[in-house]
């Protein structure tokens, strides 16, 4: 019972940390989608939604070899004196974050777009500057979208099974998460283990949903 403890005790932990880290990054993504007129803004759209489509592995290979010793994660540990960042709970957020980008971005990038230009046309008549505008008008409007990417965010990060194996594989304690653990549990024919966290799962998987759903529903107006 304890190594259950622990491992969902890691996996909350993981997803918490991933998720503020996606909220950070993802909000001036969104942002910029929405409002730049560039014209590769949609190539850079299409290599954030890369992880819907690409298999876990084949992102987790190339994970793996970004993190190792011979890639930048290598040389950002040996400045702590570390060796790589590969297996170890630092690289579980990374590779966490990189792979839920689309399901906070989207949600985010639909949000801005729905508030138009109207709301911050006026804001700038009375005098606010473009943060000012951002910060006082298009976050509060955009809410919605911030709980709708926020809930998804964290819910694909307990969720993830390929790419976590990949770059953490199966550390107790350090880099074995709740997915990774059902596997171990059913490998080992650890049934009761398996039923107790998949059970688990199962019900936090249908409260996602719901509370997606009637998000959305109160809002009028989709954010996936």
């Amino acid at each position: 019972m304890e190594d259950i403890l622990t491992t969902i005790r890691l996996t909350l932990m993981l997803a918490f940390v991933s998720t503020f880290i996606l909220l950070v990054v993802s909000t001036p993504i969104a942002w910029w989608l929405v409002h730049s007129r560039a014209k590769w803004k949609e190539v850079v759209a299409a290599i954030v939604a890369l992880p819907l489509v690409l298999p876990p592995t084949v992102l987790g290979f190339y994970l793996l070899i970004a993190l190792g010793p011979q890639g930048p994660g290598g040389w950002l540990a040996g400045l702590v004196g570390g060796r790589s960042m590969a297996f170890t709970f630092e690289g579980l957020v990374i590779g966490s974050v990189i792979y839920s980008l689309p399901f906070v971005v989207q949600p985010l990038r639909n949000a801005f777009a729905a508030i138009g230009q109207r709301p911050l046309e006026v804001a700038a008549t009375l005098g606010a500057s473009p943060r000012d505008a951002f910060l006082s008008v298009a976050l509060p409007l955009a809410w919605p979208g911030f709980i709708t990417g926020a809930v998804l965010g964290f819910a694909h990060t307990l969720g993830e099974f390929g790419v976590v194996l990949m770059i953490g594989g199966n550390i107790p304690g350090e880099t074995r998460v709740i997915s990774v653990a059902i596997y171990d549990y059913v490998e080992n024919l650890q049934w009761r283990e398996a039923h107790l966290l998949t059970a688990g799962m199962l019900l936090f998987s249908f409260l996602v949903i719901f509370t997606t759903m009637k998000l959305t529903q109160k809002t009028g107006r989709a954010s996936w």
